[in-house]
């Protein structure tokens, strides 16, 4: 099983070492990271906020994207923050659960395509909905991010948000996760936070699932509130 997640704009700052892109898992991606980073190099410091969509109070985050290569690495699981993060509290979790959120979790992202938890990141910012000029991202992403969660040969349940499944759906046959209250109605805050609650869950119990029976039978076992939804889909109730 892999579990797709979303990145999160906000990012932890610090780390050790420099970023090594060889260090990164998906090899068949690292020509399209490079093109991604020298792109992304290429907008004017001046333009930047602008074409990231930065306020006056983070508008300093364009910098990062010129220290790439030069920037300290986090794991791509700590490096980011935010709500989604928050409710997978990765780093509270015991190293047999961390060595979990290795094995299944993949991690979108605009700049890098795919990114296990473990892979040492540094700072940067790009959102997949970014317009970034001479580089179409769903275009440059949608195939290569595709085929290299297709070669996993793993089953898939789909976290991402709209603009992450664009830049590479995932195969025929996996599950996307929606979450909603009990009443039906979708959730948008609580939504990400419920999302890494779920993922902890998975982690913390050691979960194995080859399909989206085994997983709602691993739901029941738990006590977790997933339901399906048509005839691959899954929802979690909160």
């Amino acid at each position: 099983m892999i579990v797709l997640l979303p990145p999160s704009e906000t990012k932890a700052e610090g780390g050790a070492g420099v970023y090594d892109p060889a260090a990164l898992g998906f090899p068949s991606l690292r020509g399209r990271r490079r093109t991604a980073a020298a792109a992304l190099k290429r907008v004017p410091l001046a333009e930047a906020p602008g074409v990231l969509k930065l306020g006056a109070r983070n508008a300093h985050e364009a910098r990062w994207n010129r220290e790439l290569s030069t920037g300290a690495a986090l794991p791509a699981v700590d490096r980011y923050t935010g709500v989604l993060y928050d409710g997978l509290a990765a780093g509270a979790l015991p190293a047999e659960a961390r060595r979990w959120l290795d094995e299944h979790v993949v991690i979108a992202s605009a700049l890098f395509g795919l990114l296990r938890a473990s892979d040492p990141i540094p700072l940067y910012r790009l959102s997949g909905s970014t317009a970034l000029p001479g580089l179409p991202l769903k275009a440059h992403w949608r195939d290569a991010v595709s085929a290299a969660i297709a070669a996993t040969g793993e089953w898939v349940l789909d976290a991402r948000s709209e603009a992450y499944v664009a830049l590479g759906p995932a195969p025929a046959g996996s599950a996307f996760l929606a979450v909603e209250t009990a009443e039906g109605r979708a959730l948008n805050h609580f939504n990400k936070h419920a999302k890494g609650e779920l993922v902890r869950a998975l982690a913390t119990t050691g979960a194995e699932a080859g399909s989206r029976n085994e997983l709602l039978a691993w739901a029941q076992r738990y006590g977790v509130a997933l339901e399906p939804r048509g005839d691959a889909d899954l929802v979690l109730r909160v």
